[in-house]
């Protein structure tokens, strides 16, 4: 028993991080990540070993929440996706524009990447898995996901420095 609270401790922060960048918002994170766990739990005996337990939870989050796009709640929220503001109150009203900017920034930058990007950059970000771990769950090799984060990582860094330059006047 104390195994399994060993791996809700250490993979939990991760679910929800996951599914909160996916999401973008906390109440449907904090739900997800529950249903990951309960579904975990209940299934558990069909853990065969082939993966790691994390990647084994990980394509179960990943199942989730394909069922929860299919939702109509993910309809609803998709307006509000890209304006959904970050939690952390940071120092300075100053720090709270660049902050919030920055994050918007990138939010929309991963979210127009193909879905398989998208995947690979979040799951490796804010999942914190290995390339191997996620070319297990992708179902591609682990040199296509090293080769497709980086691309993203690159496309994601260029934009950003155009963008940043548009701002700039042209004196």
């Amino acid at each position: 028993m104390q195994e399994i609270e060993d791996i809700y401790k250490e993979l939990h922060p991760k679910i929800l991080t996951y599914f909160y960048i996916k999401t973008s918002d906390q109440m449907v994170a904090e739900d997800l990540t529950q249903e990951v766990f309960y579904q975990a739990l209940k299934g558990i005996h069909s853990f065969q070993g082939f993966a790691t337990i994390q990647t084994w939870v990980f394509a179960i989050a990943k199942n989730i929440l394909t069922k929860h796009y299919r939702s109509k709640r993910y309809k609803k929220g998709l307006e509000m996706k890209l304006t959904n503001e970050v939690k952390d109150v940071p120092k300075t009203p100053e720090d709270l524009y660049v902050l919030n900017e920055e994050a918007r920034e990138i939010m929309t930058l991963i979210q127009v990447l193909d879905d398989l990007s998208k995947d690979i950059i979040i799951l490796r970000i804010y999942g914190e898995l290995s390339f191997k771990e996620i070319a297990q769950l992708v179902g591609r090799t682990e040199n296509y996901v090293r080769v497709t984060f980086h691309r993203a990582k690159v496309k994601i860094k260029t934009e950003m420095g155009a963008k940043k330059y548009e701002r700039m006047p042209d004196r």
